[in-house]
């Protein structure tokens, strides 16, 4: 005979909901509750890499973000933080700390004087190919714990709704 599976967190808040608004549809909870849950852990999970080098979440991602371009491995600060998606003002503080541990360089743009360029270091570079290397190791554990076959399912159904939440608005565009 198998047994019900035990309520987990995200059904204990939706009994409690059920019961005290039955006037509410809460079924979409069941949903965002728990990627949320998953969000918070899996980010847990991976800032334990980023940490080992030193790294914040948000540093990582701009070591990477300048890696990913390519030789010579070198952005604008704009367009790092298109390629991250945080404001100027938030990459501005990222790259000072990354300046400051010799991770990235800052020089004007050879085109305009006005604007200026930030290159990964070969310190930086050498750091965010570790990083990465342990990074996507961390990752693969993470997806190991699904079968293929969910991790496939699961793929598209995040790439769908991503791409739906994602659509320019009217306003947009």
């Amino acid at each position: 005979m198998e047994h019900p599976q035990p309520l987990d967190r995200v059904a204990r808040i939706q009994a409690d909901w059920r019961r005290e608004r039955p006037d509410i549809d809460i079924t979409p909870q069941g949903v965002i509750g728990r990627l949320h849950r998953l969000a918070d852990r899996l980010t847990e999970d991976l800032c334990l890499v980023y940490s080992r080098y030193g790294l914040t979440e948000g540093e990582f991602d701009v070591l990477c973000a300048l890696r990913r371009a390519g030789e010579p491995y070198e952005r604008a600060p704009g367009a790092l933080a298109a390629h991250t998606m945080v404001t100027t003002g938030a990459m501005t503080k990222r790259i000072d700390r990354l300046e400051r541990a010799g991770l990235v360089t800052r020089r004007r743009a050879h085109d305009d004087q006005r604007g200026r360029i930030v290159a990964l270091t070969r310190p930086g570079q050498d750091l965010v190919d570790q990083a990465f290397t342990d990074h996507m190791r961390n990752e693969r554990r993470l997806v190991d714990l699904l079968t293929p076959a969910e991790a496939e399912a699961l793929e598209g159904l995040l790439t769908a709704w991503l791409s739906r939440l994602e659509e320019p608005r009217p306003a947009d565009k």
